[in-house]
């Protein structure tokens, strides 16, 4: 990475920072783009260099997330099950988490929190996650010859994979505090799935 590759990236990590502070400490709805710009000391019209909107920084974990997921699966073996490759996948996130920088770490438990104390945007880190759905399960049936028109199984292939991986990162009900907690209760989700169902299931004709 060059050094305005470098500046870039720095500019980008301050503004998400910046935003998800604000967000937590006067809350989503009244925080503007020009407070999230005067904190980085950037004009708005340089924010929109690297956000669409406010919304789109805010469900940043959701875009990392695909990025990582849609790498995996192209360089998963092709005769390899879907299914494992998708959870696959889903581990290959989770080992990300595990390797993150200490700011990764803050950054990530900082949006579980917003999650929380947000319904509205969990609404629409739900539809920014079936999105993703959607293009894991164009690549699934590309890479199994499969006609979506007709074929329901990668749809819920990457529907079960997508469930786990939510419901180990939501943890309903838990304040988790620790990533090492977090990685290990999406893990554990992972293996319940993979008990749940009968040995090759995902390679149904």
């Amino acid at each position: 990475m060059g050094l305005r590759e470098r500046k870039k990236e720095k500019t980008r990590l301050a503004l998400l920072d910046a935003a998800l502070d604000l967000f937590l400490e006067q809350g989503y709805e009244t925080t503007t783009v020009e407070q999230i710009a005067g904190v980085v000391d950037v004009s708005s019209r340089t924010f929109f260099r690297y956000f669409s909107s406010k919304e789109h920084l805010a469900l940043w974990w959701h875009d990392h997330g695909e990025e990582i997921m849609q790498d995996c699966l192209r360089d998963r073996p092709l005769d390899e099950p879907p299914f494992t490759s998708l959870l696959h996948c889903v581990r290959a996130v989770i080992a990300d988490m595990r390797n993150s920088t200490p700011e990764d770490t803050d950054r990530f438990l900082k949006v579980r929190k917003l999650y929380e104390s947000n319904p509205t945007l969990v609404g629409r880190a739900v539809a920014r996650g079936s999105l993703t759905e959607l293009r894991l399960v164009e690549e699934v049936a590309r890479r199994t010859g499969r006609d979506l028109a007709t074929d329901q199984l990668p749809a819920l292939m990457v529907g079960f994979a997508m469930a786990a991986m939510r419901v180990g990162f939501e943890c309903p009900g838990q304040e988790i505090t620790d990533l090492a907690e977090l990685t290990g209760r999406m893990e554990a989700t992972l293996v319940v799935v993979e008990a749940s169902f009968r040995p090759g299931w995902d390679l149904a004709a």
